[in-house]
């Protein structure tokens, strides 16, 4: 459903598509910290979901806060939807 807090609900449609299908990248918070974010389909090779991780990372890397401190991301745990997590190694 389209929703304001994530860009879908726009006046500009064509700009809105066009970020869509350059790979327009969504996450959200909860109240404990957690990052949720879809980073690729169980279909999708073993480099193209390594791109997408390393890009997400990345991203959330830039968007942290100047007076933010000490270790900003603690962990990282790669799930299905519906499946088991396996944790990443934040060394890589």
């Amino acid at each position: 459903m389209p929703n304001p807090k994530l860009g879908t609900v726009t006046m500009d449609v064509a700009g809105a598509v066009k970020a869509a299908k350059a790979g327009q990248l969504q996450y959200r918070t909860d109240s404990n910290g957690l990052i949720h974010a879809g980073v690729g389909k169980a279909s999708f090779d073993e480099k193209a979901l390594e791109e997408n991780v390393k890009f997400f990372i990345d991203t959330i890397i830039k968007a942290k806060p100047s007076g933010a401190k000490g270790s900003y991301i603690k962990k990282i745990t790669l799930s299905s939807t519906q499946g088991a997590g396996v944790v990443i190694d934040l060394a890589l």
